[in-house]
């Protein structure tokens, strides 16, 4: 027979089968709006530099 621990752990709704959530540190910066837009800028930068090497 299974124990508690064992049948919680398989239970697709139990508070064991859900993501933990983020701190408040990383919330911050996935909220920061400088940050948000360095790294908007940077993706964008790395996207043009495929661009453009695969036109060359």
């Amino acid at each position: 027979m299974a124990t508690i621990q064992e049948r919680l752990k398989n239970k697709p709704y139990s508070e064991y089968a859900f993501a933990t959530r983020p701190s408040k540190y990383t919330l911050f910066w996935r909220r920061c709006f400088i940050v948000q837009i360095y790294m908007f800028f940077k993706l964008n930068l790395k996207i043009m530099i495929m661009v453009v090497k695969g036109h060359s």
